[in-house]
């Protein structure tokens, strides 16, 4: 991991920005994207008292192994994730050098492998992608209190 910062201007429950960005060089890293996806997570329950269940935090780990994989493995040089809190929910957006857009293939259940676009279209809310003027952006949205069991962890304030 090359940098992570965390937003200095940070509030939880009056509607600030609770955020976390961090540049990966290396396909050994992508272990860390997952690290710092569950480390923010933890903080976002323990210390802006915001409620995660169990399902977001799993489903925010898959994304961003997703996503920071593709990334490393179809785009020169590094990647930039950024994790951010916005309307009861995580978005994870992945930046990278690559100029060519993700296109999800048909179902083929022959297929192995090259099914992660599909995975992350179906667990998230939303999902967006765009060129940049260097490189695309891709950002994914999961629910943080979404759990079809019923329950919430975290605080509920």
């Amino acid at each position: 991991m090359v940098h992570a910062e965390e937003s200095e201007g940070r509030e939880s429950l009056f509607g600030g920005q609770i955020s976390v960005s961090a540049a990966f060089e290396g396909s050994d890293e992508i272990a860390e994207a997952r690290d710092l996806a569950r480390s923010f997570l933890t903080d976002v329950q323990a210390v802006h008292g915001l409620p995660v269940s169990a399902r977001a935090m799993d489903i925010v780990q898959l994304v961003v192994s997703e996503l920071v994989t593709n990334a490393r493995k179809y785009a020169p040089g590094p990647c930039l994730l950024t994790l951010e809190v916005s309307g009861g929910a995580v978005e994870v957006t992945v930046w990278d050098s690559g100029p060519v857009l993700p296109i999800a293939k048909a179902a083929d259940p022959d297929r192995v492998g090259q099914h992660g676009l599909e995975i992350v279209m179906a667990v998230c809310r939303s999902i967006e992608m765009h060129r940049e003027p260097v490189g695309k952006r891709i950002k994914a949205a999961v629910v943080l209190a979404d759990d079809p069991g019923g329950g919430v962890t975290g605080r509920l304030v």
